[in-house]
């Protein structure tokens, strides 16, 4: 590795890692699936619950892919792999790492 120092790049990727999983388990139920009893529930009420749940599965699923690539991320901390571009192997500036420290590719090979 460079001289960059990973210690705080880890802390800032643990730490979002860690929201991620609380926002998870905050909203668990707005995943749940919907009932679909028209006597209790209207049939307008029941769309917007069913959108709302759509929504809340399609974050979740945007929280799973950027949790992943944090681990990723930490396991390349954790092998020394880090700071270094998968593609290119060459040092990923630390400017761009500071804006998304689980990057995994420089710009450059980022626009190919």
């Amino acid at each position: 590795m460079t001289d960059l120092d990973p210690a705080p790049f880890k802390k800032a990727l643990e730490d979002r890692l860690a929201d991620l999983e609380a926002l998870d388990n905050v909203t668990k139920d707005a995943r749940a699936p919907v009932t679909l009893d028209q006597q209790s529930v209207g049939r307008l009420s029941r769309m917007d619950a069913l959108q709302g749940q759509a929504m809340a599965l399609a974050t979740e699923q945007r929280r799973k892919t950027e949790a992943a690539r944090i681990r990723a991320a930490l396991d390349r901390i954790d092998s020394g792999d880090y700071g270094y571009c998968l593609s290119c192997d060459e040092p990923i500036p630390v400017k761009r790492l500071e804006l998304d420290p689980a990057t995994p590719v420089c710009v450059d090979c980022l626009k190919d």
